[in-house]
């Protein structure tokens, strides 16, 4: 449009189309009918997920897994094989399958509800799923059979986690309850009862000799694996208000005592495992002058640094906090522009990777808090995040039904 009004030697006819003059015509190009694309439907706009994401050509990725029909709920790395690497999702199905080649897939199958929660043993000789019908299958790694078939819980599995120095498999229940087996045997072991709701996080203490779980009664429970005996309930003032919503260990020798909790709350606090006590509070009244440096939202990923005391915490307040656990307070506040769902210390690195409602993959430098890479490609939410065992690649799952990899090599 011209709003000068000057006058353009356009022509118009009677119905008062305009038409561009010859003169008007800069370039003519010749376009053969079957050179033209077919309109494909989701360009064209659909319900799928991801459908509100603006479109965006950009993909970091180096390899994607498009096997699952469904939303991805989880994602695992072998410990020991750097390219192996297991997803399941909301289409029941869990797939094993190799960074590099997009071809080569072996299916989970059996499962008749959808696959919450995946996890190989610590030797990478086994790989269990979990489900949300309540069942848990075991699969031997060098064969690709079904080792066998673990049932027992009323409600769906929450997660899974191995003992550190054998094949007794721990699982939490939307039920309340926690489950161990041998998986070499396929034998029931242990039921603990405690909790009050669903048991939301878990696992077993570095030694192997200790249980810890919270739950979304805001509880946190330390159990004797061997009778099933409650030996601490961590719980009320200065603990969690509202349900816990994750939970780690530390590893190492040094720390092996402590596990760091988050919760709905926003709150994160830290436990001393032998004696049942809080030890610190990872909370807006330690540091009155800058509030905005604690969660103010749903804390939904927890980690402590491999080689540091120092931890990570992401939130839906759109913030990962790196805290420095010797004085507990946040050494650095890493914003991110939507909430932060799963994090993931990049072995014993400085970095830390966190996975975001955004779709996108981001790697923070826990010294400085500065993003050293953001990684595009998915077009939904990042539910799950795993680094290779030879921590050249990291691995995301997502609600839009694809995993993607992502090389990391130089970052280690």
């Amino acid at each position: 449009m011209d709003p000068s009004g000057t006058n353009h030697d356009h022509e118009e006819d009677d119905s008062g189309e305009v038409f561009l003059n010859e003169e008007d015509i800069l370039h003519e190009m010749n376009v053969d009918d079957e050179e033209l694309p077919e309109a494909d439907e989701d360009d064209l706009g659909s319900d799928r997920a991801g459908a509100d994401f603006e479109y965006n050509d950009e993909d970091d990725s180096m390899h994607t897994f498009t096997g699952h029909t469904g939303e991805l709920y989880a994602v695992v790395c072998s410990p020991t094989d750097p390219s192996l690497v297991a997803t399941g999702g909301g289409d029941d199905k869990g797939f094993l399958w190799r960074i590099g080649q997009g071809d080569w897939a072996f299916e989970l199958q059996g499962h008749n509800d959808s696959l919450s929660t995946l996890v190989f043993s610590n030797d990478g000789l086994l790989l269990a799923s979990g489900s949300l019908d309540g069942v848990i299958k075991v699969w031997d790694m060098p064969s690709g059979n079904l080792r066998c078939t673990l049932d027992g819980p009323a409600g769906g599995i929450e997660w899974l986690r191995w003992h550190p120095r054998g094949h007794l498999l721990l699982a939490g229940s939307e039920d309340s309850t926690l489950w161990m087996w041998n998986a070499d045997k396929g034998a029931y072991l242990n039921m603990f009862t405690g909790h009050a709701s669903s048991v939301t996080c878990g696992d077993f203490t570095p030694d192997g000799k200790t249980i810890c779980s919270g739950s979304d009664d805001a509880t946190l429970r330390v159990w004797n694996p061997q009778t099933g005996d409650t030996l601490h309930v961590v719980r009320g003032h200065p603990y969690h208000t509202e349900g816990l919503t994750c939970m780690a260990m530390k590893t190492g020798s040094a720390g092996s005592t402590l596990a760091i909790t988050g919760s709905k709350d926003g709150s994160v606090h830290i436990v001393n495992i032998n004696t049942g006590k809080v030890v610190t509070s990872l909370i807006a009244h330690l540091d009155p002058a800058h509030p905005e440096t604690a969660h103010s939202d749903s804390v939904e990923c927890v980690g402590f640094a491999p080689s540091s005391l120092w931890a990570a915490t992401g939130g839906l307040d759109q913030k990962l906090i790196i805290w420095d656990l010797d004085h507990s307070v946040p050494r650095s506040v890493c914003d991110h522009p939507d909430g932060v769902t799963c994090l993931t210390w990049i072995g014993s690195s400085r970095y830390v990777a966190t996975g975001c409602l955004d779709g996108k993959v981001r790697v923070w430098d826990s010294l400085s808090g500065q993003c050293a890479r953001t990684f595009s490609g998915h077009l939904d939410a990042i539910q799950a995040l795993a680094a290779s065992a030879n921590l050249d690649f990291i691995v995301s799952s997502s609600l839009d039904g694809t995993a993607r990899v992502f090389e990391i090599h130089e970052l280690k």
